[in-house]
């Protein structure tokens, strides 16, 4: 069982759990770890104040174990999986994604992907069980600033032609790395776009802005006229879209419609669509309609990517926004996702509207419980009782899981009758709520 990795890396509280001792050891981890296999190590971070210090205690125990390191500065999370995949060689992303400043985080790469599971569990070994290694003075890494940023944005440039798109945009990139990226691309493909909370200060990275917070954005977009919103996550690999009328657009009826592009322009491999647990039944009945398979996976991207790559699959996403578009990025990429909607309004002469009002909504609520531990109420009896009992109701999904970045426990459930879903949510809730006093 991995004691420091969660879902999406290693996450924490900056100077409380995510430590510069910590960073360092994970630094001379990764160098002892893959010695001889990489020459350097690129490092990336968000916005956030934290992310220079740690960017030097992770690059100062990759420098003593003898790897080479190279800053990439700020940039977005696709962005650095994108370099390490055409430079074939390692990474590292400091940041929390959509968490608040107060934590950041260490996401690893290699080659274009997140590492195994395996290799996580032999780097927290090194860390938690063997003092660092130190190699001879005259093999200490060597480190420099890099320029790989240009490539990739030249590599999603060469990749889209953006021409005729008719809307005016509202965009909110929630002072987040995205906005490092979005005027040389977005501005480059001469669209009608205005970019919002766009002033990082290291600390205000999420706070009331981007994909976390969609009302701010929808309002914004009501009161001057735009005709849609792109929402982007502090690192980057997320994306959600707002319709005119300041409705949000999750990442379901995102891969929904590029879907039927896609299989459009026969690059729907298998017709089929991975998605997680938590996506809505009414995605699933909309593939089925047009002919398109869904299979379902955990929660967390890298396990929707392990089954695309099993399945030989090209789409796969969360709700949440985070969508893999397997032709064109390893990983999900928000900035790769907003040019792809856009392109496929373009693609079938509709707005956003006309798209999605084809899916069924069935009625979802999910809350979020903030816990002390969270293995505990997992393991409860009680608990495991009338999730039980629930689960085998007809037309009625339920599920309940320990966030993998989070001291909270989620509890999601969606079916038919509206009244039926919040009486369980809200069930269960107040019976974790009581199993977490003791």
């Amino acid at each position: 069982m991995k004691r420091l990795f969660g879902t999406d890396g290693i996450r924490g509280l900056v100077n409380e759990e995510l430590t510069v001792d910590l960073v360092y050891k994970i630094g001379n981890a990764l160098g002892r770890m893959y010695a001889g296999k990489y020459e350097k190590l690129l490092i990336a971070r968000d916005t956030r104040n934290s992310g220079e210090m740690i960017e030097a205690a992770l690059s100062a125990g990759a420098l003593s174990a003898g790897l080479d390191v190279e800053f990439c500065g700020i940039i977005t999370t696709p962005a650095l999986a994108y370099l390490t995949k055409s430079e074939k060689t390692l990474g590292v992303m400091i940041s929390a994604s959509h968490n608040p400043s107060n934590y950041n985080g260490i996401k690893v790469l290699a080659e274009g992907f997140k590492i195994s599971d395996d290799d996580e569990i032999d780097i927290e070994n090194l860390i938690l069980e063997k003092q660092p290694e130190y190699v001879p003075y005259g093999e200490i890494g060597k480190m420099n600033s890099s320029h790989l940023k240009d490539k990739y944005i030249g590599y999603i440039l060469s990749s889209y032609d953006m021409d005729n798109v008719p809307y005016k945009i509202a965009i909110d990139v929630g002072n987040g790395a995205t906005g490092a990226l979005i005027d040389k691309i977005f501005g480059a493909f001469d669209l009608n776009y205005d970019v919002y909370f766009n002033s990082p200060d290291g600390l205000n990275i999420n706070e009331k802005c981007g994909s976390t917070h969609p009302e701010v954005l929808s309002n914004i977009i009501k009161n001057d006229g735009y005709d849609l919103g792109i929402l982007f996550d502090g690192d980057g690999d997320r994306c959600l879209f707002i319709d005119k009328n300041g409705n949000l657009i999750d990442g379901d009826k995102l891969m929904a419609i590029n879907a039927l592009k896609l299989k459009e322009q026969n690059r729907l491999n298998n017709d089929l669509v991975i998605v997680t647990i938590m996506s809505n039944l009414g995605l699933e009945k909309f593939l089925e309609k047009h002919n398109i398979n869904l299979v379902r996976t955990a929660v967390g991207d890298k396990y929707v990517l392990e089954k695309m790559l099993e399945s030989d699959a090209e789409l796969g996403g969360e709700q949440s926004g985070h969508i893999i578009f397997l032709d064109k990025a390893t990983t999900g990429d928000g900035i790769i996702t907003a040019l792809e909607t856009l392109e496929t309004l373009t693609f079938f002469g509709k707005n956003i509207n006309e798209l999605i009002n084809e899916i069924p909504q069935y009625p979802q609520l999910l809350k979020n419980i903030s816990v002390k531990d969270k293995k505990s109420v997992m393991e409860s009896k009680k608990l495991k009782e009338k999730i039980k009992e629930y689960t085998s109701l007809p037309d009625f999904r339920l599920v309940v899981r320990p966030s993998g970045t989070e001291h909270k426990v989620r509890i999601m459930a969606e079916g038919k009758d509206e009244g039926l879903v919040y009486s369980v949510v809200n069930e269960l809730y107040e019976i974790i709520e009581e199993i977490d006093k003791y």
